[in-house]
């Protein structure tokens, strides 16, 4: 380690008594190479203890068949922005410098894809690539399917994100290059958009590739399931800190100039029980010998550097030492100029540019007379302070900036900086605020990066400009949310809104829209709780202005939020005070989709001719609009209705015309829901088969989007399927997975459904006791979320498996009871379908009663009940042309 002005400070020592680890890096990269899979391997460990040094030096050494991994890294930066890591990586991939213009970087991007991909669809896959990276290309169809969408967006986002990574490992399999190696750095710090993508990719990548994690144990305070993903193909390291033998065998070849063996081995004693076997501890060990006069370079302009050693001096090192001594160690060592210019850089952040500690020494200056470029001294001053600095290791300077025309430098060792920050006066860290605010505003790339608009807010915040600083916080959030960045949009709402809600002095409308979109994208998080309240407060604040389309948003979102948890009598309330703002105000659009809410909530309550009605006024309200992607949702819901009518061809007419739309215009989501519901139309009509092949197929683009709530919906209907098809072993499982993925989501109505296919399936291996408490647990959830439909199929099978465990008696009575409950309920609602099947059910019930044979009652009620069952079944077929379905349990749609 060299201490001269001219030279770097760094000593690169050989990595010592990490043999185990490597050899565990070599094990998973072994199986990627040969066995052709993804492999994971997280290395978590405390700060310095040599995470990024061990994965470097494993990356550096040629592998046993010559080749070398194709490596990408990313590292995640504290406050950075959404998904900034994966922006990294595929800055990596891509080649792509800070400082290259954007036409530039998507030249790049554009030749890279269409080298993976050929000219499959190479234009949608760079539009949803640029998003992640911040770089506009021309809109695809694709994209404009979606927009507006934000779960849509997100699920195509990483779909496409995964199959490009996917691609372009096996394109460079098969021209004989090693596997991809990805490296995530720092995911302590990265932010839940970054976090959530990564454990969607680490589960579903599949191919040659190695996804190295790297973090300190906070990340898993942030996601308490990372040690789970990827299961039995991640391997978990923490680092340990070095032996007291190896941190010797380190300080001893950091220590090599020195010119006196036997006073380099009483400094590396005193390191190595200092530093606690911490590498980078051993290291800022070696520095501070230096600072207080242990070690004095002999020559600085010697070739081969020699250092004297005074060990006299030792005893000034203060024993026990800990990182927190050694940083103060450090900064005790600055001159009053160098630490004032550091704690302004600190103010910046971790990373800070020239520019900015200009702009904060210039804030009480005079302008010269005549500002002629060049003259003024003090760029010169700073330069030169940073220039010593980087040579003590305090800074280092990055090859490439954010801003071009601009020097940008970063702590080497952040700890540093948050000391700094700490021993800061408050009232000179506000004006250093205020400073680098007005500073960051005329940078022409800030206003388009969610990244740095909040860091603007951030400085604005923290310099006392409250309503500037609510304002640009929400400015920085609507860019997020643009991206589908739905965390970071969040999060920055969040912080916008606290500062408007203290009384500060903005534009209502401007407080209005944040509401409304800080309550969507919880909502897509699935925070209702947290939406609701957000929309609750858009309503107060558009009534106190009578804005009546505003006021209807937020009771129409109000009503959504009720109608998807099940609160169906106050959905239907907000629904109709929204139709009623949104008629007032002669919003077209927000009528026609409210209307259609409406059709959704009427069919939910089995009122199927008021929703037939509802949704066919809603179709044609968007049809006048010409939005396809909500005429595809309109012709889904019309669908569902004719579907519970028993009018299954104009049901399928409805789901293939969405079907084709949703094809047309990409979307994806789309397309897995209309393949389902033609299936549950196969499956009402006894097709078991066309019902299966339907189901798989949506199940396949349900895993290319990742959609788990469509997941689990199709895996229910499959393994329905199969208990119908006779093999109830395959539907337990389907029906199981279907059942743990709606209950990670909180999904009540889909684990219903779940749960009762899990009892049907029972009942079909003749577990009776299994098949009857799962279906008891499906009727309290369906009664729990007010769906009358599902309850009245739950009752009907939960009188099904009551009916065939007993011999008569008490458990009989009971059967009797829960199928005439169900009876009600379709008569009530007025669902023929589900009628006719519980009539029959109930009829073969009392066929098989003790009294049948000779009760002249219990045989009258039989032949009434089945020849009402039968004539709403020919009823059925007579309108719809179908054949005479059987008493199948209702797929779940």
């Amino acid at each position: 380690m060299s201490f001269s002005r001219g030279a770097s400070t760094e000593r690169r020592t050989p990595l010592v008594g990490r043999q185990v680890e490597l050899r565990e890096l070599d094990g998973a990269f072994s199986q990627v190479r040969d066995k052709r899979e993804k492999r994971v391997f997280s290395i978590v460990g405390a700060p310095g203890v040599g995470k990024t040094r061990l994965v470097r030096d494993f990356l550096s050494k040629p592998q046993k068949d010559g080749t070398l991994p194709r490596v990408f890294r990313g590292a995640a930066t504290e406050a950075g922005a959404a998904f900034g890591v994966f922006a990294r990586v595929l800055r990596s991939r891509f080649g792509i410098v800070e400082g290259m213009s954007a036409d530039d970087a998507k030249v790049r991007v554009r030749e890279e894809v269409s080298d993976v991909l050929g000219d499959r669809k190479v234009n949608d896959v760079c539009v949803f690539l640029g998003e992640l990276l911040e770089l506009r290309f021309e809109d695809s169809p694709l994209l404009e399917a979606v927009r507006g969408d934000a779960v849509q967006t997100g699920l195509l986002r990483r779909a496409v994100l995964k199959r490009f990574i996917e691609l372009d490992a096996k394109r460079g399999e098969a021209n004989g290059e090693g596997p991809i190696v990805l490296v995530l750095d720092d995911l302590h710090y990265a932010d839940n958009d970054s976090l959530e993508l990564l454990a969607y990719l680490v589960d579903s990548l599949e191919g040659p590739l190695l996804v190295v994690c790297i973090g300190r144990p906070e990340l898993f305070a942030k996601r308490d399931d990372f040690r789970t993903l990827a299961a039995g193909k991640h391997t978990m390291l923490e680092l340990p800190p070095l032996s007291e033998t190896h941190a010797s065998a380190v300080m001893s070849e950091l220590l090599a100039p020195c010119d006196d063996p036997e006073a380099v081995e009483d400094l590396v004693d005193a390191a190595a029980t200092l530093a606690g076997g911490n590498p980078a501890l051993l290291e800022q060990m070696v520095r501070i010998f230096k600072d207080i006069g242990v070690l004095e370079v002999q020559d600085a302009f010697a070739e081969d550097e020699k250092w004297t050693v005074h060990t006299d001096k030792l005893a000034n090192v203060r024993l026990p030492l800990t990182v927190e001594d050694a940083i103060s160690a450090r900064i005790a060592s600055l001159s009053p100029k160098e630490r004032t210019l550091l704690e302004q850089a600190a103010t910046m952040g971790g990373v800070f540019w020239v520019g900015g500690l200009l702009a904060i020494a210039r804030t009480s200056a005079k302008a010269p007379e005549l500002w002629a470029p060049g003259t003024a001294t003090d760029l010169d001053d700073i330069a030169a302070t940073l220039k010593d600095l980087r040579e003590r290791d305090y800074v280092l300077r990055l090859p490439d900036s954010t801003f071009s025309d601009d020097e940008e430098l970063v702590f080497k060792h952040n700890l540093e900086r948050e000391a700094l920050l700490r021993l800061m006066p408050r009232a000179d860290a506000n004006r250093c605020h205020r400073a680098i605010a007005d500073w960051l505003s005329f940078k022409e790339s800030v206003r388009s990066h969610e990244e740095y608009m909040s860091m603007l807010a951030r400085h604005r915040e923290l310099g006392g400009l409250t309503a500037q600083a609510a304002l640009t916080y929400v400015a920085a959030a609507d860019i997020a949310r643009d991206r589908y960045a739905n965390a970071k949009a969040a999060e920055l709402y969040k912080k916008g809104l606290t500062l408007l809600a203290s009384g500060i002095d903005v534009e209502l409308e401007a407080h209005v829209t944040a509401l409304h979109h800080y309550g969507d994208v919880l909502q897509v998080l699935g925070r209702n709780d947290e939406a609701r309240e957000a929309f609750r407060s858009m309503l107060e604040r558009a009534y106190r202005l009578d804005l009546r389309a505003k006021g209807g948003a937020a009771h129409s979102r109000i009503g959504r939020l009720y109608r998807d948890t099940g609160r169906l009598d106050d959905a239907g309330k907000h629904f109709d005070a929204a139709l009623a703002l949104f008629e007032a105000s002669k919003d077209e659009r927000g009528i026609a989709s409210t209307v259609d809410d409406v059709g959704k909530l009427l069919w939910l309550r089995g009122d199927y001719a008021a929703a037939l009605e509802a949704t066919k006024k809603g179709l044609a309200a968007r049809r006048r609009l010409g939005d396809r992607r909500s005429i595809a949702l309109s012709l889904n819901n019309l669908g569902l209705v004719y579907q519970d009518s028993g009018k299954f061809n104009l049901a399928l007419d409805s789901f293939e015309q969405a079907l084709r739309i949703r094809r047309e215009i990409g979307d994806l989501v789309g397309v897995t829901i209309s393949l389902n519901n033609l299936g549950t139309v196969a499956q009402d009509q006894r097709d078991d088969m066309r019902a299966q092949n339907l189901f798989l197929e949506a199940y396949e683009v349900a895993k290319e989007t990742g959609d788990r709530n469509r997941i689990a919906l199709v895996l229910t209907n499959l393994g329905e399927t199969e208990t119908r098809l006779g093999s109830p072993d395959k539907a337990i499982k389907f029906l199981k997975e279907a059942e743990e993925i709606a209950d990670d989501l909180g999904d009540k109505l889909g684990l219903a459904e779940a749960v009762r296919g899990l009892g049907k399936a029972y009942l079909a291996q003749r577990e009776y006791t299994k098949a009857r408490e799962a279906i008891a647990k499906a009727v309290e959830l369906f009664r729990e979320i007010q769906s009358r439909v599902q309850l009245g199929v739950a009752l009907r099978s939960l009188g099904e498996v009551m009916a065939a465990a007993s011999a008569g008696g008490e458990e009989h009575v009971q059967a009797r009871g829960h199928l005439l409950q169900s009876i009600w309920i379709f008569e009530e609602i007025g669902n023929d379908v589900e009628l006719a099947r519980s009539c029959r059910v109930y009829a073969d019930l009392l066929r098989s009663s003790p009294e049948y044979a000779n009760d002249d009652e219990t045989r009258r009620e039989e032949a009434e009940v089945r020849g009402r069952a039968d004539g709403l079944f020919h009823k059925q077929m007579a309108e719809s042309e179908a054949r005479i379905p059987t008493a199948p349990p209702p797929p779940v749609r």
